[in-house]
């Protein structure tokens, strides 16, 4: 009989719009993409999102990507796993089910995960439970307000990055977050927050004793996802 496969919840966003824009937004395709096509070798997958059902997928992504063959790929093939997404809260008390839990970038996540209650306190049972963290883009936005039982940040002293102020203003789109993701992750790491030499450029940092995963940006999505399963197949 063959030895099961570590399970990971991946989350998705619920926020499909871009704050005061009105524009659509979302998760993001190859930062979903790409570390899928990672983790499914290796891995069960089961995918939520704070409200369920179909999570958002940001139409500037698919544009941006349709022609990248991976992310091409599976937006045409996978539909199936953002379309049926199970409802975050379902799995609280559960994270001794999953080897790791990761959070998908977009912008979405900026507006929900960042305060949603339940993913928080989700995120504290994964890694007080010895769990792998990770997270991608503004993925890290969900990060940011994790407190751990002793009170202290999550990311407090811990080297970790997300989406830089450079990358958002070059976008055009800081104005529009409630937040700046750098700026916030600086401060509760205590001023550990790192990045890339230049903007747009791939990126990882792997922390608090290769249990926290973070990535920069979508150049940095493979990069994650081998991250993930390095962590989770550490013997």
């Amino acid at each position: 009989m063959a030895p099961s496969k570590p399970r990971v919840l991946l989350v998705l966003t619920s926020h499909g719009v871009l704050g005061a824009s009105g524009k659509p937004t979302g998760w993001y395709l190859p930062e979903f993409a790409h570390p899928y096509r990672q983790l499914h070798k290796i891995a069960d997958i089961t995918v939520a999102s704070p409200a369920g059902g179909e999570a958002p997928l940001d139409p500037g992504s698919v544009e941006s990507w349709k022609q990248e063959e991976v992310s091409a790929q599976f937006l045409e093939t996978q539909s199936h796993l953002w379309k049926n997404t199970e409802k975050l809260d379902s799995f609280l008390g559960k994270a001794n089910d999953f080897a790791a839990i990761f959070y998908v970038g977009g912008h979405g996540p900026m507006f929900d995960l960042a305060t949603d209650a339940s993913s928080i306190q989700l995120i504290r049972e994964f890694f007080e439970g010895g769990k792998v963290v990770a997270a991608l883009c503004h993925g890290p936005a969900s990060l940011v307000n994790v407190k751990l039982s002793d009170g202290s940040y999550l990311v407090a002293d811990a080297e970790v990055t997300g989406f830089s102020n450079a990358e958002e203003d070059s976008v055009h789109l800081s104005q529009f977050m409630p937040f700046m993701l750098e700026t916030e992750l600086n401060r509760n790491s205590n001023g550990k927050y790192i990045k890339a030499d230049k903007p747009w450029a791939e990126f990882v940092v792997v922390s608090k004793g290769g249990r926290l995963i973070t990535g920069q940006n979508a150049a940095s999505a493979t990069a994650t996802g081998n991250a993930i399963v390095e962590a989770i197949t550490r013997t």
